[in-house]
């Protein structure tokens, strides 16, 4: 079982063979401290932050997920609010409120079968970080332009696809050019052509 908090990076991840509230308890804080976030949670905690006046730093984090009921629980509950982590849960059986997370499930266990077979956690951990950093550097993504994340999130994505387009146009005019040069105008006739 893997349970993942999904941002523009992967934050956090626990392979498990369970699915409690212990387990999103655990990823959430590795995500929080992943993202600087946990100096403002651990604030709020000690009541060094007013929690009776609105305050845009909170929520810290809006956790989207489905209706399972390790999140749905009054333990998970309990601790979103305690780390003022807000909860948005997608309607039941609308697996289009999670698009992005159905469909990077989808890409994984359809590009990298051998995942569901693996038994050992120390090896599912090491071959879901090969994985991760495949999907993140190298993968071309078909809903931001044909980039992989990491060139879109670190700016690059706008400069690959001008010079994507570029290059194609280039590719086109040399294609032109070269059909131009070797035109024949008077068409070969072969004896099979009837005419």
């Amino acid at each position: 079982m893997v349970e993942d908090l999904v941002s523009r990076k992967w934050l956090a991840h626990i392979v498990s063979a369970e699915e409690t509230s212990t387990q999103i308890e655990v990823v959430f804080t590795d995500a929080l401290e992943a993202e600087g976030l946990i100096d403002q949670v651990t604030a709020i905690q000690d009541g060094l932050a007013r929690i009776d006046v609105d305050d845009e730093a909170r929520p810290v984090l809006l956790a989207v997920s489905d209706n399972g009921p390790q999140m749905t629980s009054g333990s998970t509950r309990e601790f979103m609010a305690l780390c003022a982590v807000a909860q948005h849960f997608g309607r039941p059986g609308t697996p289009t409120d999670q698009a992005w997370i159905e469909s990077f499930f989808g890409h994984l266990k359809v590009e990298h079968p051998h995942l569901l077979a693996i038994a050992d956690p120390a090896v599912l951990r090491a071959e879901l970080e090969v994985r991760r950093e495949h999907y993140n550097a190298v993968r071309l993504h078909q809903g931001i332009g044909y980039v992989c994340p990491n060139d879109e999130h670190e700016g690059r994505g706008k400069a690959i696809r001008k010079a994507r387009q570029a290059g194609l146009e280039q590719a086109r005019l040399r294609r032109l050019a070269w059909h131009r040069q070797h035109r024949q105008d008077d068409p070969v006739t072969g004896p099979d052509d009837v005419g």
